[in-house]
């Protein structure tokens, strides 16, 4: 039910197409996968998400254990049912939470303690319920308990959070109970390369079907991502898919991509969506700016998406000044096409490893950031 193949290599780089094969449909690599951390990409359409290109999301499994519940979704037919979704679904294990939501909880060598964000009720996140809850939901990929520490986090704490990661693991693939859901472990050890090859060594001699990569995204600079990216790649299954947790920006996709990456996902697309924010090949456009007030071009002329085709900048910008919920609707369409354009392209690019013509076509993938208007 899960498999994973290498098309083509980059001989330049790390860099691989590939192809995974799932209950729900190919996913080709590598991929950018949209968040629906509730079991909804915020103000997108499944059918409308479908056309943007995206074959699979990933969902929360915090979030989705509190409300509506694990159980409910399972007695509803799973979460493909639930959210009419018939593409893939990857679901994460509540680990990110674990760092994200460190003013809620407690971490002891068992597990997680959280009070809710919702009301303050006790949850309970340990590997065996990580595993029930994700098995409960049915996605097709599924990640191991792990714990995500800080940036600001010492040696000493980056390893004891290496320590748990291990030992979750090992009882997380021992408590997943579905064959039909691929279990993939997490590679967390900071910016430390030694522990992070340290954890990389013991998750394979478990043999999980793929790898993520956690613990990026938090604080660190690109360069410190990419050198540890660089470390792990020769300590991770070649035959395996390589998932980078949390990282979104264009300029991280491409150079995470030539590392060997194969897998991401990121809020920016949809967040930045809703706060008027539209990614273009060349730079941002912030909508809510006065020069767009009678801008007739499309956000960015020549793109396929909804938005594009028939609206223009300045009317784009009315429905923000007006707090039209078509606003945000249209800017997140825009954004998750472009993120997978981007995907489409750097896949067609892999075979001749011309990553010139990708910075050609996206300059912003060549950046470390992406500030201020294009123009």
């Amino acid at each position: 039910m899960f498999r994973f193949e290498i098309l083509a290599t980059d001989p330049g780089s790390a860099a691989r197409r590939g192809r995974l094969t799932t209950p729900h449909g190919i996913v080709d690599t590598p991929v950018f996968m949209p968040v629906g951390t509730r079991g909804s990409v915020k103000g997108v359409l499944p059918c409308l998400l479908r056309e943007t290109g995206a074959p699979i999301l990933l969902a929360n499994t915090y979030h989705l254990s509190l409300r509506p519940g694990s159980e409910l979704i399972a007695q509803l037919g799973g979460l493909h049912k639930f959210m009419n979704w018939d593409g893939a679904i990857l679901t994460d294990s509540g680990g990110y939470q674990v760092f994200s939501l460190s003013e809620l909880n407690r971490i002891d060598d068992d597990g997680v303690s959280f009070r809710s964000h919702i009301d303050g009720a006790a949850l309970r996140l340990d590997p065996a319920t990580a595993m029930r809850i994700q098995n409960e939901l049915g996605a097709d990929i599924i990640m191991a308990f792990d714990q995500c520490p800080p940036s600001t986090a010492d040696r000493r704490d980056v390893t004891a959070a290496v320590e748990r990661t291990i030992r979750w693991a090992a009882r997380c693939k021992a408590a997943h109970a579905r064959e039909d859901q691929a279990l993939f472990g997490i590679v967390q050890g900071g910016i430390h390369h030694d522990l992070r090859r340290l954890c990389a060594s013991r998750l394979v001699e478990l043999d999980f079907p793929g790898y993520a990569i956690g613990g990026l995204s938090v604080g660190e600079t690109q360069e410190q991502m990419i050198e540890v990216l660089a470390a792990l790649e020769p300590h991770l299954p070649r035959e395996k898919p390589r998932y980078l947790m949390g990282v979104g920006m264009p300029a991280d996709i491409v150079a995470a991509v030539r590392s060997g990456v194969d897998m991401f996902d990121c809020v920016l697309p949809t967040r930045n969506g809703r706060n008027a924010y539209a990614f273009t090949p060349t730079g941002p456009l912030r909508l809510r700016n006065e020069k767009y007030r009678a801008d007739e071009r499309p956000l960015e002329p020549g793109c396929d998406c909804p938005a594009c085709r028939g609206f223009s900048r300045a009317y784009i910008r009315h429905l923000f000044q007006a707090a039209e919920m078509l606003g945000p609707i249209l800017v997140s369409l825009h954004n998750l096409r472009f993120y997978q354009r981007l995907m489409r392209d750097i896949r067609d690019l892999i075979p001749d490893g011309n990553w010139a013509s990708i910075l050609s076509r996206y300059p912003v993938a060549g950046a470390a950031g992406m500030t201020g208007d294009n123009e």
